[in-house]
């Protein structure tokens, strides 16, 4: 596996843990719709966040959430719109959230998870 593969794995892996253990229920991971993927899609209580991760192995090359575009967000909406209509309920709340996530200081360079709810709206 290409480097950049595995970080972005493990990042995946680190956004789903930061997500579970801040009361968040993974849903799904890598949902696709057609060619478009959400990373993953969490529940806290009423709430559905899709969420976008991106991971950056060093900041050099600018902050990991600059790569959501216009067009990434177009093809997230396009795809929740596709999961809320097999899967959503009523009065159920939905948001876009991001995380980023980047090698943190010191010798073992663990992951930093940082969680941005309400990223932008549809």
């Amino acid at each position: 596996m290409a480097a950049h593969n595995e970080l972005g794995a493990r990042a995946e892996a680190a956004a789903a843990d930061f997500m579970e253990r801040n009361g968040w229920t993974i849903l799904a991971r890598n949902w696709r719709f057609g060619h478009r993927e959400i990373d993953l899609i969490a529940r806290r209580g009423r709430t559905i966040a899709f969420v976008e991760v991106k991971a950056r192995s060093m900041l050099a090359h600018g902050h990991p959430l600059e790569s959501i575009d216009w067009r990434k967000r177009r093809h997230l909406a396009a795809a929740a719109a596709a999961w809320i209509s097999t899967e959503g309920r009523p009065g159920w709340e939905y948001r876009f959230d991001a995380i980023d996530v980047v090698p943190g200081r010191g010798p073992r360079r663990p992951l930093r998870v940082t969680h941005t709810a309400h990223a932008w709206s549809m």
